[in-house]
């Protein structure tokens, strides 16, 4: 059977097995025959390769670090998108629901449910968490242990999960790099028995919980205090499929601890950074994405600018575009 017949349709952030098999031929040998790419057709559609510069026979690689880095920002901005339009649905069917004296018995399970306070916000994750007999996914952006608040929501946690892992489910969690030098997060796993793991990347989501791909909790505030409870099945699942995405990007931090190598002296934080000043950010937004505080970002700035030997904002967002750190592989 040929390989046109087997390739299957996708969508372009989530590449099939002949085309990672084909580009990583071509990254070996520097490109491929057009020929030779055509009966895996979601190479170029997708961006994976590009026609030659000096031969229009042949395609050629795009770096894979700036491939990761478009199909990345896509599924980002998706999530974003879809985000912003459950909040928009959940805004607009609120009045109509209050002017619906049925509106309590039209279904006992909404798609989009609005959770109001801490309180019933936690309640709902405790409901959904017993419920729970493969999988929980969790994105962790922000973890607070420092106060008396944070140390009680913490004991809660700890009981939800291992109740969880007790019934031979499994737990995988999403945080912010930062929070892997954080003890208490690792103190946590190191005391849950049972299939826990977790990964760090230098920026991620929001809040996240998936449970069992039936329902999902996500922050529909800027302080925590409303959240949407989604139980459509098409929104829950995007989001499962998003935080896979996220986990295969990410560094594994529990139970096996990897250490990001540096390249030509400039670290994996200060190339997340690079990443944001040529975008435009300003300090306060790059600390703020990266979970650090603005100090902390300005130390790495000036480390990155001494290495690239920059004397002026303007000059590093160029020096950084033309050392190429961007579209290489951390």
């Amino acid at each position: 059977m040929s390989t046109a017949a087997v390739h299957r349709e996708h969508g372009p952030q989530d590449p099939c097995p002949e085309g990672i098999e084909l580009y990583a031929r071509a990254l070996r040998e520097g490109g491929i025959d057009r020929r030779d790419a055509s009966p895996v057709p979601c190479l170029v559609d997708t961006g994976l390769l590009r026609p030659g510069t000096r031969d229009a026979a042949r395609l050629e690689p795009v770096p894979p670090a700036l491939a990761l880095h478009r199909m990345l920002r896509a599924t980002t901005d998706r999530a974003a998108h879809e985000r912003r339009r459950e909040e928009r649905l959940a805004e607009a069917f609120a009045p109509l629901q209050r002017i619906d004296g049925r509106g309590a018995a039209v279904a006992e399970n909404p798609a989009i449910r609005v959770v109001s306070g801490t309180g019933p916000i936690n309640e709902a994750i405790t409901e959904a968490m017993a419920g729970v007999a493969h999988e929980l996914l969790c994105v962790q952006p922000n973890v607070h242990y420092n106060d008396s608040r944070g140390a009680a929501a913490q004991v809660v946690a700890m009981g939800r999960d291992q109740a969880l892992l007790d019934r031979g489910a499994r737990i995988r969690t999403l945080y912010q790099h930062t929070q892997r030098h954080m003890p208490l997060v690792l103190a946590r796993y190191e005391q849950l028995r049972g299939d826990a793991e977790a990964r760090s990347l230098d920026e991620v989501t929001d809040r996240l919980i998936v449970a069992d791909r039936t329902v999902a909790f996500i922050p529909a505030d800027e302080d925590g205090t409303v959240a949407l409870e989604v139980r459509h099945p098409a929104l829950v699942e995007f989001l499962g499929t998003t935080f896979y995405r996220l986990w295969w990007q990410a560094t594994p931090m529990y139970p096996q601890t990897v250490h990001r190598p540096s390249l030509n002296g400039i670290t994996p934080r200060q190339r997340a950074i690079a990443g944001l000043l040529v975008e435009g950010h300003t300090d306060a937004a790059i600390a703020d994405r990266l979970g650090m505080n603005i100090r902390t970002a300005r130390v790495h700035i000036a480390k990155l600018a001494t290495t690239l030997g920059s004397e002026s904002r303007a000059q590093l967002g160029y020096l950084i575009g033309r050392s190429g750190i961007l579209d290489r592989g951390a």
